[in-house]
């Protein structure tokens, strides 16, 4: 018997690299706040879970009830690094916010500490049906 790690670890294998990836584009925007002409970019969760799941297929949900609304699935996106529109203009024309940048940060940093931990209790509870605990 094998251990599919893609069904034992669900979305959050691939949200942990989401997560490492867009800190880097955010530190990239944060690094280059002074920098003329620099355009702010950032990567979008919904679009990248999209990608993803048009992978594996599309999301179909189960209609338990003939008044619920049917569910069409995800729609497939981009999951690219896009221009992020900025709330001031700017003379040099740098579209970083240094506020929002960092909030965006922290944020990101926040969601990558519970996907690491979801994975980690993962594992364990893997470890701990191997043993025969």
């Amino acid at each position: 018997m094998s251990i599919n790690f893609d069904n034992a670890l669900g979305i959050h294998e691939r949200a942990l690299g989401f997560r490492a990836q867009r800190a880097e584009v955010l530190a990239n925007n944060i690094a280059n706040a002074d920098t003329p002409h620099y355009k702010a970019r950032d990567l979008d969760f919904a679009s990248v879970l999209a990608e993803q799941s048009a992978q594996r297929g599309s999301v179909s949900l189960n209609r338990t009830h003939d008044r619920h609304i049917p569910a069409e699935g995800i729609q497939s996106g981009e999951g690219q690094a896009s221009y992020r529109v900025p709330f001031h203009a700017s003379l040099d024309q740098n579209t970083v916010d240094l506020q929002v940048e960092q909030a965006n940060y922290a944020e990101n940093a926040v969601h990558f500490q519970a996907s690491f931990t979801f994975l980690n209790s993962k594992f364990k509870g893997l470890t701990t049906a191997l043993r025969g605990e």
